[in-house]
């Protein structure tokens, strides 16, 4: 961990182990050798190597004595947190292998000032600093970091990052957390104009050479995540602000305008620009995870990675009626809810893994999200305030790294409040904390149109 975190304090760890049998639960769920399913195999491809990371603030600081039974009871013992991902020589496919679990290899809690000076940045740049890191696959590939340090929302933080091949975000959430008719012609319109849009991407339509567009090779360096309080529906908004002061700067520095000039409220956006995002959607008729099987060894719902995407298109520009942002995205995203996209690309993807392998089916995957230019992810939290243990949460958001693009928005809620975690590539995009500025600006001036002062 020192090479983690260098010039950090020292990391120690809590110091617990955990056996499992083989003939217990995991016997009857994850036999010696079970393959990880397409989806999961997925994940550890060049490109599609991704981890999920969550960060969450408490009112009261954390008791590692305390903590480590809760983390017993809904990690331990459940069979994916339990096991090994170990490559089969002879086919090359990763399986499920039961091993036991040493907390001490998981659990890590840094000796920390818990009244340090800049805590909040200390908190960003330690998950900025996790994901320059791989875990490594000798152990079950997840781990807990417990920061017991003030910032500015919470009196301490736990940070989880797990690797996307155990369990998709709205798993991974519902296993912490323990209308009407549409006319089928206009879906099939729909579905249809969505997959040929789809297979162009696949073959050759790329999004416009924008600021918020990585390079070749983005998905190998290390991400700066950025939480900020806005809602879904000033994206669009905030993008186009952020996008055309990013252009003027460019003007600006070879001298096409002055900095008078690039004050004014004008726009310097480039005509026609095309920017789409990867739009994952949860594709479970019900949320409800068991963290462990019944006693008959079934599930009430598969845990795992059961998600779809679609591909859609922000309209970038700037509008005179702030309103105007949140029209065009409704439109947008009435049509993709009104289509089979979604199903469409994780059944696809499930048959062009099977007839094809994983790793044609993961350059593909690649090279639709290097034509995108960002991706965007919703995970739903609880309404009502919870607790681990009279631990009282305060806040809760969560993120990825190692994916294709140099840019992830991801939403969740918690209460009544709604969160913004952007994952950026520093290359690209060097002013996330601008980016989460123009956000917040543009809901200001959404919610100034809708309620005046």
């Amino acid at each position: 961990m020192d090479s983690i975190l260098a010039g950090s304090p020292a990391l120690k760890n809590v110091i617990t182990r955990v056996e499992t049998q083989k003939s217990g639960l995991l016997g009857r769920n994850i036999e010696d050798g079970q393959p990880l399913s397409p989806m999961a195999q997925l994940f550890h491809e060049p490109g599609s190597n991704l981890y999920i990371v969550a960060i969450m603030g408490f009112k009261t600081k954390l008791q590692p004595d305390i903590v480590k039974p809760i983390l017993m009871h809904i990690f331990v013992k459940h069979p994916r947190f339990s096991s090994l991902q170990v490559e089969d020589k002879e086919s090359g496919e990763l399986k499920w292998i039961p091993t036991e679990v040493d907390l001490e290899k998981h659990v890590i809690v840094p000796d920390l000032d818990p009244n340090m000076d800049g805590a909040d940045q200390f908190v960003e740049d330690y998950v900025s600093n996790l994901s320059k890191t791989n875990i490594v696959n000798s152990k079950p590939m997840w781990e807990i970091h417990l920061l017991n340090v003030k910032t500015s929302d919470a009196e301490a933080v736990l940070i989880y990052r797990i690797h996307h091949s155990i369990g998709d975000g709205m798993s991974l959430v519902a296993l912490i957390l323990l209308g009407g008719f549409v006319s089928a012609l206009y879906v099939l319109w729909n579905t249809f104009v969505a997959l040929f849009m789809f297979v162009l991407t696949a073959l050759f339509l790329k999004d416009t050479e924008t600021p918020l567009k990585g390079p070749p090779g983005v998905e190998l360096k290390p991400r700066r995540i950025t939480i900020n309080d806005v809602v879904l529906g000033v994206t669009q908004a905030g993008l186009s602000r952020y996008l055309n002061r990013r252009y003027g700067e460019l003007q600006n520095n070879i001298g096409l305008i002055t900095d008078q000039e690039q004050k004014k409220s004008k726009s310097y956006l480039p005509k026609s620009i095309r920017l789409r995002a990867a739009f994952f959607f949860n594709l479970r008729a019900s949320t409800k995870i068991d963290a462990v099987p019944d006693e008959e060894g079934t599930e009430t719902a598969r845990f795992g990675n059961k998600i779809g995407y679609v591909i859609l298109p922000f309209k970038i520009g700037l509008r005179d009626d702030p309103l105007d942002y949140v029209r065009q995205a409704k439109a947008v995203i009435d049509r993709k809810k009104a289509s089979l996209e979604p199903f469409f690309t994780y059944l696809f993807l499930k048959f062009f893994i099977k007839f094809f392998g994983i790793r044609a089916a993961g350059a593909l995957s690649h090279k639709i999200f290097c034509n995108t230019t960002l991706w965007f992810s919703n995970v739903p939290g609880p309404r009502e305030e919870i607790s681990f243990h009279g631990h009282d949460m305060t806040f809760s958001a969560c993120s990825c790294y190692g994916q294709p693009s140099a840019l992830l928005i991801h939403v969740i809620s918690y209460t009544d409040k709604i969160s913004f975690v952007l994952s950026t590539e520093e290359d690209t995009i060097p002013d996330p904390h601008s980016l989460c500025d123009d956000l917040e600006e543009s809901f200001k001036l959404i919610k100034a149109a809708v309620v005046p002062s």
